[in-house]
């Protein structure tokens, strides 16, 4: 079927949707929105490289994902990160060095990278990843982090750094999130939300959504929790199942349309919050956005793979660019093959199409 999207205007005004509502959330805030404004001009700058990029037939995609650590802390229930082999309790081995994100930083920011979402394991343990991302204003960092190692120190540093943005993962309430996360984890967010609303940082939260908890997520009673600590952005993560066992916990399309529906009110509710699902309703934008197409991830051990949740590569950015990773035979199989625009139960395309990916990689 022909498909009249254009992805690179969709992320183009996706880009410029986002960071016009975070000025507007944080319009009390001067720091934060003199921060917002530059970052506003450098954005729209990095949407010109990509479009430069687009004439030679060149996807450059706006987002990046980066575990930058396979340790973690915790050991919620259902992790995709354990589940597949990227994080464990072993001690680290061919991680990539500091100084080696910074040049993929760096090298991201050249090519028009506006966003790089750092990942884990948990990412607040590798603070001298974190410190060398604070280097670079012209790119936003959000922290997908448990909440649980904040210090005075991160303060300090996020602070000072208005680019990095945490976002605490949280299931619900205090019964619902330490059932999953571990006793005592959600006392321990509420402690750093309101380390965040006193020091005036701005933070987001996460949240995954499975068949069976979506309800109770969009409460308007929670939305107020989250509202009153000061978030200003929320992510609604849909659930990928990390094997056969988990996919009847995978959210369907009627909840996909419940969150759908929700969401649109929830941002005319709150004019002072950002409301975003990933990865949102497929059919809208053409298809999974995963290898290149949107954003492309990178492992701890500096593995181009299409996605978090799958765990595939067939090139490293230690011994290439992050150009060359773009338009490895991995990445662009399955952009050229189709199977990203595929229908498909469950949450992830790539999950239920793991048997061709794994093909892909054989051949």
């Amino acid at each position: 079927m022909e498909n009249d999207f254009n992805i690179q205007e969709y992320l183009a005004e996706g880009v410029e949707h986002i960071v016009k509502d975070a000025i507007r959330t944080s319009i009390k805030n001067p720091k934060e929105s003199l921060f917002l404004l530059r970052f506003s001009k450098s954005a729209k700058k990095a949407t010109k490289i990509r479009q430069e990029y687009e004439k030679d037939n060149q996807n450059i995609p706006a987002f990046l994902i980066a575990s930058i650590t396979s340790s973690c802390n915790l050991h919620c229930t259902g992790c995709y990160s354990r589940a597949n082999n990227a994080c464990s309790d072993d001690a680290p081995a061919n991680q990539l060095t500091a100084e080696e994100w910074e040049d993929i930083f760096s090298q991201a920011k050249e090519m028009g990278i506006s966003f790089i979402v750092l990942a884990g394991g948990e990412p607040m343990i590798r603070k001298d990843i974190i410190t060398k991302a604070s280097n670079f204003p012209e790119i936003l960092f959000p922290i997908f982090t448990n909440g649980t190692m904040l210090n005075d120190d991160y303060l300090k540093l996020l602070d000072d750094n208005r680019n990095l943005v945490p976002i605490l993962s949280i299931e619900g309430d205090e019964k619902i999130t330490d059932s999953r996360r571990g006793k005592g984890v959600y006392r321990q967010l509420v402690d750093s939300m309101e380390l965040m609303k006193k020091n005036n940082v701005i933070f987001g939260a996460s949240l995954t959504f499975t068949k069976g908890n979506l309800s109770s997520l969009v409460e308007r009673e929670f939305i107020d929790k989250l509202h009153d600590f000061g978030c200003k952005v929320v992510f609604f993560i849909e659930y990928v199942p990390v094997n056969e066992e988990t996919k009847n916990i995978a959210p369907n399309d009627e909840e996909r349309e419940l969150l759908l529906d929700n969401i649109e009110d929830l941002r005319k509710e709150y004019s002072d919050m950002l409301f975003m699902s990933f990865p949102g309703d497929e059919k809208d934008s053409g298809g999974c956005l995963a290898a290149g197409r949107g954003f492309f991830h990178i492992n701890s051990q500096g593995g181009a793979e299409p996605c978090p949740a799958s765990p595939y590569s067939d090139i490293n950015v230690k011994d290439t660019s992050l150009l060359e990773a773009l338009n490895s035979k991995l990445f662009r199989s399955l952009r050229d093959g189709g199977i990203l625009m595929d229908d498909h139960e469950g949450g992830c395309v790539l999950f239920e199409h793991k048997e061709d990916v794994e093909r892909i990689l054989d051949n």
